[in-house]
């Protein structure tokens, strides 16, 4: 059998394609199909099948398109309440292709509708026919170190949900052989769990022995466990799901980005319009028009759009080059944002040689800004989630969420400098754009965020909580 993983970084998502005699299997495609195509003609096979393991909530699926391209049957979970052609499929669904099959477990807890795929290669060894599986993939079911999520749902409780994921976990993910590896739909990084591992795979018996959750022998203790602490659950999360119900729109048929003069651009700043700058960090610090957003290609720049946006902006781009524009709109769709005002013609140069002037952000350093906080003449804002700020955070700090930007600035003064800080700078320069945006005079990035204040040997405190 032939197997791959599809791993893309800026989403922490997990896809695959299997292929067994000329007929290939893709299970949780990814929002832009091409490379399972390619990959499928490669190997000289032909995309029959497409699996959704769920509703996906952080990313919209490619499954519609790539079966009106190929041909293939997609199937889901009967719960799903697609509204596509589709096979709804139930515990106990098998399907066979070539030597390979996949049986359904249903596994709600994640999502109602949730499913795990496990794969069995039935080779002929030595005359006799093996029916053991190899693998299983499970979803958003169980991570690597991690399960998912149980707030999801806009009927069911996170208790409720959190009940059924342990059931599912234990009566039949558990149940399978130790030696069955483990090939999740999100690694580290990814909003739908909270302890993610970074590795790609597993196996059951890797988790059975590390995976904290796993190790809760108590349905209750698993319930108060798994609904305490989540992470904040972007807006765009439901909305996502209700695209992939209906299922997305081709690619191909978006229309193409309009150009933007540097004065008209100035017109719809004025009027409340949103500019997203894609540079990095330094360039965005260096010079950018004035109440940009920026939001940096080179991390989660989708899932950031996403959350601190929403699905209903219509930003315009605000890029270097040809090519970091169509990497920006692309990664974009896959989030859901797929009307756009347009992009700046010329980028940041064209509007400085129209004449009008460029913003920039104060950046300092671990030391410098111990050096201010001495001096009582800055306060800290640290925009991290709630987890990383209880480990650590500097003494005195605000803190501020930077999945709170969009439902409303932090109360500090806005004329008083602010230093952001986030864990290494990424989501810090984010909400130093969006703070100054907003009319905050004296913002300051923190250049490398708390990695470098604690590599700085620099002191920091922590949240007790009670019973600890």
């Amino acid at each position: 059998m032939y197997f791959e993983q599809f791993y893309l970084g800026c989403l922490a998502h997990a896809s695959y394609l299997l292929a067994s005699e000329g007929e290939a299997v893709v299970v949780d495609p990814q929002r832009d199909v091409e490379l399972y195509l390619k990959a499928a003609a490669d190997h000289g096979v032909t995309v029959r099948h497409i699996f959704e393991t769920h509703l996906h909530a952080d990313f919209v699926s490619g499954h519609k398109e790539l079966a009106a391209r190929t041909g293939a049957t997609i199937y889901m979970g009967a719960q799903a309440g697609a509204t596509f052609p589709h096979v709804p499929v139930r515990d106990g669904f098998e399907l066979k292709f070539g030597q390979g099959s996949i049986r359904v477990l249903g596994t709600p807890g994640h999502t109602l509708e949730s499913i795990c795929l496990v794969v069995t290669d039935e080779v002929v060894t030595d005359g006799e026919k093996s029916a053991q599986p190899w693998a299983v993939l499970t979803g958003d079911t169980l991570f690597i170190g991690d399960v998912g999520r149980p707030d999801l749902s806009p009927t069911h409780s996170p208790a409720e949900l959190a009940g059924l994921l342990y059931d599912s976990l234990h009566n039949k993910l558990l149940t399978l052989a130790d030696s069955v590896l483990v090939y999740p739909a999100h690694g580290a990084g990814s909003l739908c769990g909270k302890n993610m591992r970074a590795e790609r795979s597993s196996t059951i018996a890797t988790e059975r022995l590390t995976n904290y959750a796993l190790q809760i022998k108590s349905r209750e203790e698993f319930i108060a466990q798994l609904t305490s602490n989540l992470p904040s659950r972007p807006e765009y999360f439901l909305k996502d799901a209700e695209i992939n119900r209906a299922g997305a729109s081709a690619l191909a048929d978006l229309p193409s980005l309009r150009a933007i003069a540097p004065a008209e651009l100035k017109t719809m700043l004025s009027a409340g319009e949103i500019a997203l700058d894609v540079s990095s960090n330094e360039e965005f610090a260096s010079s950018h028009v004035p109440g940009s957003v920026n939001i940096a290609l080179g991390g989660q720049f989708a899932s950031w759009a996403g959350t601190v946006l929403g699905l209903s902006a219509h930003p315009v781009l605000i890029a270097a080059s040809q090519e970091q524009l169509e990497e920006a709109r692309l990664r974009l769709t896959r989030v859901g944002i797929e009307v756009l005002s347009g992009f700046l013609d010329g980028g940041v140069a064209a509007w400085q040689q129209a004449g009008f002037p460029v913003a920039a952000i104060q950046q300092i350093t671990a030391g410098h800004l111990a050096a201010r906080l001495k001096a009582h003449d800055v306060r800290v804002l640290d925009v991290r989630r709630e987890s990383e700020w209880e480990g650590a955070h500097v003494e005195g700090a605000t803190w501020w969420p930077l999945d709170n930007f969009r439902i409303s600035p932090p109360e500090l003064d806005h004329d008083a400098p602010i230093a952001v800080h986030c864990k290494s700078g990424y989501r810090s320069m984010i909400a130093s754009s969006l703070l100054q945006r907003g009319g905050f005079r004296h913002v300051i990035n923190v250049i490398g965020g708390l990695d470098a204040w604690q590599q700085s040997n620099l002191p920091t405190v922590s949240v007790k909580r009670a019973g600890v």
